[in-house]
């Protein structure tokens, strides 16, 4: 799930600092223009330059390639953990022992002071600012303990495998895993969250949709799980997109599958997690080829009301004050009012823009990100909150899809899960199901889960990335069981 940060104070994953993770996972997509600047005597700053960003218990290692040229510097840049090599840097100015560089596309700036063969500066993204020293010594990766995570070689049959979508004129990769490479077996295809998430959904060192893919193909279940339009392997373009144009993607996910001789066609299941709680009814509802779905942390109720619910819940369990929280919550009830009687971007950017600077005028002690002015704060804000996917998820309302859906839904949430609140999502889940008819309904929440179903303390985003577990045991043998008796 995404969010907003800054004044608003909301978050569904902590996003003011995991939108940094959502961003590098797209760099391998964009193509930037390199170009070289001031030069400086005495002192030698070509060659790799070695940092790490630490966010929420997750590193992210950055590598600055700079050479020296005619008139200047010239840079590319380097992102290990995200398998991307080469990325043409805009801007590289070196002048006074200060060093400056720029991606314009992607809002990257690194400014830093050479002293003593060590580069000490501040890596900023978008608002975001995080201290990040570089050095010419390259930097190990800390070894994150994730016991759930598979280890090759596997006692079934996997195969990467590429389908279209050629209504939206979209590629994507994905991985298919199979009980055997012979037979015909019933099948799920997996449906990520917000944000662009890998076949995995890999955040913060967990690899949720691998270990779930694991636990049922060893059950004899076949998994289907794809990168995002414009992630990783997979082509098109992910920032224009929303919820909907996901659910195609999830539908030619199915169309493919119905040519693979070894997927039982009459038993094709969906699994989505959280935004993909959003899309799997969806597809159901427009599909007879699905034969159930599985929402993990699905949502019931209108955006809007998930994102000032949750901004509450993670505020108090981050130790917020009851007078801050009441606060952001007013701000942010009065901005989604705004959004929710607008019918133009344009001139709800305006009128953001306006709204945001009132309240700021009026509390000028709010804090804006070090090294950010005013204005490049409240466009931060306004752009994220007029994107097509926030616009769209602002205003939808599951219900009425809910309502048409009629193959076998099982909906689990966690009890201490803060970004989709599990009473009042799976009770509208259930409410709109059996209102359109559909007598084929479990729901089940486990306690003591968070929103990524890991056993936790508070639930909080803080926690995801410190818990070793990634998907609760007890919740994956659930909702294996569910599906076998379907299938079986």
């Amino acid at each position: 799930m995404r969010i907003i940060s800054g004044i608003l104070r909301m978050t569904l994953k902590n996003k003011s600092e995991l939108k940094l993770i959502i961003l590098m996972k797209k760099l391998t997509m964009l193509l930037l223009t390199g170009f070289t600047a001031l030069t400086t005597l005495g002192q030698d700053i070509t060659g790799s330059w070695y940092g790490v960003l630490k966010i929420q218990g997750t590193e992210l290692r950055l590598v600055f390639n700079i050479t020296k040229t005619t008139d200047g510097y010239s840079s590319t840049m380097d992102s290990p953990d995200q398998g991307a090599n080469g990325i043409p840097v805009t801007s590289t100015v070196f002048a006074d022992s200060k060093l400056k560089i720029e991606l314009t596309n992607l809002r990257i700036e690194y400014t830093g002071e050479l002293k003593e063969n060590v580069i000490t500066g501040t890596f900023r993204q978008s608002g975001l600012a995080l201290p990040m020293d570089l050095s010419r010594n390259k930097i190990e990766k800390t070894v994150l303990i994730r016991p759930q995570e598979p280890v090759k070689p596997y006692p079934y049959y996997t195969e990467d495998v590429k389908f279209a979508n050629p209504a939206a004129d979209v590629v994507l990769a994905g991985t298919l895993t199979l009980p055997r490479k012979e037979g015909s077996f019933p099948v799920v295809v997996m449906i990520t969250g917000s944000g662009p998430q890998n076949r995995d959904e890999e955040l913060l060192g967990h690899k949720p949709f691998l270990v779930i893919a694991d636990h049922l193909t060893r059950n004899g279940i076949a998994v289907l799980r794809y990168d995002d339009r414009g992630t990783a392997q997979s082509n098109g373009d992910f920032r224009t997109a929303t919820s909907t144009d996901f659910a195609s993607d999830a539908e030619a996910a199915i169309s493919y599958l119905k040519t693979r001789k070894e997927i039982n066609q009459k038993k094709i299941g969906l699994i989505g997690h959280s935004e993909g709680g959003i899309i799997a009814p969806m597809v159901a509802a427009n599909s007879k080829d699905v034969a159930f779905i599985v929402l993990l942390a699905g949502t019931g109720i209108p955006g809007y009301r998930i994102l000032l619910m949750q901004q509450e819940l993670v505020a108090r369990a981050s130790g917020k004050s009851e007078g801050e929280i009441q606060k952001s919550k007013k701000i942010n009830a009065e901005a989604f009012d705004i959004i929710l009687k607008s019918d133009n971007t344009n001139d709800l950017s305006t009128e953001l823009t306006r709204f945001l600077e009132d309240q700021l005028a009026k509390d000028p002690g709010a804090e804006i990100p070090a090294g950010m002015s005013q204005a490049d704060f409240i466009k931060a804000q306004v752009d994220q909150m007029t994107t097509p996917w926030m616009l769209f998820f602002f205003k939808y309302d599951p219900a009425p899809t809910l309502e048409k859906v009629s193959c076998p839904v099982l909906a689990v949430n966690g009890s201490k899960d803060l970004q989709v609140p599990p009473k009042e999502n799976l009770e509208a889940i259930e409410k709109a199901l059996k209102k359109g008819g559909n007598k084929k309904v479990a729901a089940i929440e486990f306690d003591g889960l968070n929103h990524l179903f890991q056993e936790c303390r508070t639930g909080s985003p803080d926690e995801y990335a410190k818990i070793e577990q990634t998907f609760s045991p007890g919740a994956l043998d659930e909702i294996t069981r569910w599906i076998l008796k379907l299938v079986k």
